[in-house]
């Protein structure tokens, strides 16, 4: 039995709605081209923005002329930074990562300043988006080129070019805690530490010590869709947004402080979104046409182009980490030691953390340090990247676990089993765990029949890899349930639907109420229409706003046990409700189903309508591991994936399919940022492969079916049991690669992207 807020959800075993795979809610007008997505939106009088954007890295901005631009016919307005009311430093949750609202004004559009290649300084609204091209070339932007820094391990040298003048080091012993300010100048915006027992005795007491270096590099999300936004504010002052994104409220906060109005006098109407991974939790776009419309008494678009969304918006870090651990004969981690210094872009804010946490979560470790160096560089500012900050880590952690195994001469899976983590044990935070299925994941593992079928063929070999998540959540969900006169459900909620959770929400709602998944009509609605909710992120939906639904259903089934009560004459306490009917202890025969009592609502007191908010928060901790296998080609250097299985504690798989579907696409997402993609960047800081075409992603034709396993180890803070898996999956590709690599032709691969030329070099290395 769970407790949620006072209710009590009592078990009832084979779930009749959980667990199975209905078709989702959204599907047909998504297969059909009846979804809106931001890029559709068409208003009466829509003017078309485009923006201008740095050519150099680092430079100060000296002038700006206008004056050809707002002369050409079409062109109705320009904003600048000039634009932007002053603003303070101010801390604003994004979801998975905080930024500050200034830097953030900074990077929609430079202020005396440009940081990186691709930085906006200015957008243009005219009558179309060709007249606005057209304009932006009549700018006149004259610059001091300053020295760029492009390498996370030189921004950190004493003789390093400046990006912030004022930028001190802020130092934390908690992710999101205030920290405390060092007072030390540079570009290092923040010091991330967790420390426990003795690093010094552990390694004493070590029979054997690992220790290597790794380097990754500038990756993009590569979602479908380019950010877009409309924006138009009424001569009432209300200012309504129409756009791509994970968080309305997240972008009605951001947008609101940015502007300087409250946000009350903004509504935002998140449109299907295609795509983000963590990449549109940010605002890029929605002040600028806010200000635009403003400005011309018109609603204004814009819209980036592929090359922009590469420049112009958030990847995730390159790196430069090293890992030091140690074990004893019989297998037992003594100690770990984990140096991580992550590029934060041109504004701080790494995913580091997020590495700090997750690097060592896996194991248990009595004497550990864990470093993390959040670095401004002069390269796009990050953004939050599926399970942010953690595949960098896990990449510099697992290749060392395996390597103490192959040292110890012990099966990795048994070398990761002896050291697994269990409840009550701590994260290397300090939080201590609850019940979750690190050891069951890993057993699953080692006793696959993947795991144990014979491997032949020379250049061929086997890699696992394991990756740890203390999957998000506190930010909150609302959800509100109308109940209509056919038996039938409203859900309202305003969790922006990437994964299916439309339909994953609607199912814990229709499991409470005892009625068809078809009988609930799931909708995501705009910031004036439901309660204030997070960003979907952080594999927090299913679990958050589920419970939110929950919570609302509860309620719901209270007043209509108060109806069916009014018309059996009895008191509501004598009224129970399971699997769908209510029924009356006074007299078994009063029985009435869901839908037969919705019948009589209006002539028992009116429509019922109820509304919840949930926030605990912590969704939990989740493993997940894979075992791949791959042939390289020595002469080439080219990685052929043979075999791929993916695992995962999903605590409660509510839609089995959608799970499926999380841990292919992480698997998938894993598989090139191990082997093809990165941000090739020219001397001068230019983005040498800014389209889909250049940038390499993996297609179907270079992946073998992507196998799973769902491992149900039930989490004790959901009704259900249920855990976000979402993110957790993208952790251990890179290093399981790595080392199939090295169990294929012996070299160990410290660097991502594993390319072919990386791969010859390391041959040559080892020869």
């Amino acid at each position: 039995m769970a407790t949620v807020t006072g209710q009590e959800v009592v078990d009832p075993g084979e779930y009749k709605i959980i667990g199975t795979r209905p078709v989702r809610h959204d599907g047909v007008d998504k297969v059909t081209g009846r979804a809106k997505y931001g890029a559709d939106v068409q208003l009466a009088g829509m003017l078309h923005g485009k923006i201008l954007r740095s050519p150099h890295a680092h430079a100060k901005i000296l002038s700006i002329d206008t004056s050809k631009a707002v002369a050409l016919p079409g062109v109705k307005a320009i904003v600048t930074s000039a634009d932007f009311p002053i603003l303070k430093d101010q801390s604003l949750d994004f979801g998975e990562t905080q930024g500050n609202i200034r830097m953030l004004a900074e990077n929609i559009l430079a202020n005396q300043k440009v940081l990186y290649k691709g930085h906006a300084i200015l957008a243009i609204a005219a009558t179309d988006q060709h007249i606005a091209e057209e304009a932006l070339d009549l700018v006149d932007v004259k610059y001091e080129q300053l020295t760029p820094i492009f390498d996370v391990k030189e921004a950190m040298s004493k003789d390093a070019p400046v990006l912030h003048e004022n930028l001190t080091t802020i130092f934390r012993v908690d992710r999101f805690g205030k920290g405390e300010d060092t007072g030390v100048k540079g570009n290092v915006a923040g010091l991330i530490q967790f420390k426990r027992g003795d690093l010094d005795e552990g390694f004493s007491k070590s029979d054997i010590v690992v220790e290597r270096e790794f380097t990754t590099q500038t990756v993009h999300q590569g979602y479908i869709e380019p950010h877009t936004s409309t924006g138009q504010w009424s001569q009432d002052g209300h200012l309504t947004i129409w756009t791509s994104t994970q968080g309305s409220f997240v972008i009605r906060g951001a947008t609101a402080a940015i502007l300087g109005i409250p946000e009350s006098m903004v509504k935002v109407i998140p449109m299907e979104i295609g795509g983000g991974f963590g990449g549109k939790t940010i605002t890029y776009l929605d002040p600028l046409v806010a200000i635009l419309s403003r400005k011309t008494g018109r609603p204004v678009k814009i819209t980036m182009t592929r090359k922009e969304v590469f420049e112009g918006t958030g990847p995730t870090s390159g790196t430069y980490m090293r890992c030091k651990m140690g074990a004893t004969k019989d297998g037992k981690i003594t100690a770990g030691e984990l140096y991580l210094a992550y590029e934060a872009g041109a504004f701080p804010g790494s995913p580091v953390g997020g590495g700090a946490m997750s690097g060592f979560g896996p194991y248990k470790i009595d004497n550990l340090q864990v470093d993390g160096y959040d670095v401004v560089v002069n390269k796009q500012k990050t953004a939050a990247y599926r399970a942010p900050g953690q595949p960098q880590a896990a990449f510099a952690v697992e290749p060392v676990i395996d390597e103490l195994a192959e040292k110890l001469g012990m099966d990795p899976m048994d070398f990761r089993i002896i050291n697994s983590v269990h409840e009550g044990d701590r994260a290397p935070s300090g939080v201590p765990h609850l019940k979750w299925g690190c050891e069951e994941v890993e057993q699953a593992m080692r006793d696959h029949p993947h795991y144990n079928e014979k491997l032949d063929g020379p250049n061929r070999g086997r890699g696992v890899a394991v990756g740890y998540r203390l999957n998000a959540g506190g930010s909150g969900s609302s959800a509100t349930i109308n109940v209509n006169s056919n038996g039938t459900i409203n859900l309202i909620t305003g969790s922006v639907d990437i994964g299916g959770t439309r339909t994953a929400v609607a199912m814990q709602a229709a499991e409470v109420l005892g009625i068809s998944i078809d009988d609930v009509n799931p909708t995501v609605v705009d910031t004036d229409a439901v309660g204030w909710t997070g960003a979907t992120g952080g594999s927090r939906i299913a679990f958050d706003t589920g419970r939110a639904a929950i919570l609302a259903s509860y309620q719901v089934i209270t007043e209509m046990s108060e109806r069916a009560a009014l018309l059996w004459d009895v008191d509501p306490s004598d009224i129970v409700f399971e699997d769908g009917i209510f029924v009356s202890n006074k007299n078994t025969e009063d029985t009435m189903s869901f839908k037969e009592l919705a019948s009589k609502l209006m002539g028992t007191g009116g429509p019922v309508t109820c509304s919840s908010s949930d926030t605990q928060g912590g969704v939990g901790a989740q493993l997940a591991g894979h075992i791949v296998d791959v042939e390289v080609d020595p002469e080439t250097g080219k990685v052929d994936l043979l075999k791929y299985t993916t695992f995962i504690d999903a605590g409660k798989a509510a839609h089995p399919s959608y799970v499926e579907g999380q841990m292919q696409g992480g698997a998938l997402q894993g598989i090139g940022w191990a082997l093809n993609e990165e941000y090739f960047f020219t001397e001068d800081g230019t983005m040498a492969n800014a389209s889909f075409l250049d940038y390499r992603m993996p297609t179907s034709l270079d992946l073998p079916m992507i196998d799973t396993v769902i491992i149900e180890v039930p989490n004790a803070r959901h009704p259900f049991g249920l855990r976000g898996v979402g993110e957790t999956v993208l952790i251990p590709p890179m290093a399981a690669i790595a080392n199939a690599i090295h169990d294929a032709i012996g070299v160990r691969m410290d660097r991502l992207p594993m390319s072919p030329g990386a791969i010859l070099e390391a041959l040559r290395d080892n020869k």
